[in-house]
């Protein structure tokens, strides 16, 4: 069978032919040398570094070392908690203003892994399928894996705090404002662009450029995305490996972010949002408290 990462299903060529453009075009450019493939793929690596030291992988560093903190500090996991959206200020004007900046800072990660894509003027966001080429499938897909997904990881949770391997997880504790609705939506937006894209879309593309194996990238993919959601506990952690090797799978057989941009913003507005409007009683109920 041929592996789906060997055809672009938008027409640029595989790997092979990405690799022997970056490899040919400063020579044809400037009529130097070509660079050799294993300085190539030495600046392949050198790069993902930076872009996941300045993202994802500098929120994993950071979360294995509050889940180290949080299991030698007294308290067993279950009595402690922890908020994914906290305030950023006391006073509302100054906390929006600053969850917007955080916001549009966040993205500049996504911003920068996209423009390393598009070398020799190729297209990242078709490359990797962020386009609006297929919006009613790719919303229907969405809403597929966000409900394939997003159900079990309920259960997951659920279960994790009976067992205590995972803390309370508040998604917010932003005051009620007319802004906080939407800024709650642009914070679900933000964490599905900047985990898809890089995690994802990012990642194993540039994995295939140094021509890992297509389960072994998939892996890697998934442990990245477990690894930032340490300081949540070992529930979530495994909960999003699980997450993980799913929407990686599905990016290496159809190349496609986009559905799983949108299935990530499903997931998170129905928990920062939906999350406020289950009533309290209904949440001991379900062991979500």
């Amino acid at each position: 069978m041929r592996d789906p990462f060997d055809e672009h299903p938008h027409g640029h060529g595989g790997y092979g032919a990405d690799m022997s453009d970056v490899h040919d075009a400063p020579a044809q450019a400037t009529g130097t040398p070509p660079v050799s493939e294993r300085a190539l793929r030495r600046r392949l690596t050198v790069e993902i570094w930076i872009v996941l030291g300045l993202s994802l992988g500098r929120s994993g560093v950071y979360a294995l070392v509050n889940i180290l903190d949080r299991m030698t500090a007294g308290p067993p996991l279950a009595d402690q908690s922890t908020t994914i959206n906290p305030p950023l200020n006391a006073r509302p004007w100054l906390d929006v203003i600053y969850q917007v900046l955080s916001i549009g800072f966040a993205l500049i990660p996504v911003a920068l892994a996209l423009y390393l894509l598009s070398a020799n003027g190729r297209s990242a966001t078709r490359r990797i399928g962020l386009t609006f080429a297929r919006p009613w499938r790719d919303l229907g897909v969405g809403v597929g894996l966000a409900a394939l997904i997003g159900v079990p990881g309920l259960g997951l949770y659920a279960i994790g705090r009976a067992v205590g391997i995972t803390v309370q997880v508040q998604p917010t504790t932003i005051d009620d404002h007319w802004w906080t609705i939407p800024l709650l939506v642009a914070l679900a937006l933000k964490n599905a662009l900047l985990e898809e894209v890089v995690a994802v879309g990012y990642l194993m593309e540039r994995l295939r450029d140094l021509r890992w194996s297509p389960p072994v990238i998939v892996v890697t993919s998934a442990l990245l995305r477990g690894s930032y959601h340490l300081y949540q506990g070992w529930g979530p952690f495994f909960g999003n490996v699980v997450m993980g090797l799913v929407f990686a799978e599905y990016y290496r057989r159809r190349r496609r972010v986009m559905p799983l941009v949108v299935a990530h913003t499903v997931m998170d507005l129905v928990v920062f949002v939906g999350y406020a409007l289950i009533p309290d009683d209904w949440i001991s109920t379900l062991g979500l408290d």
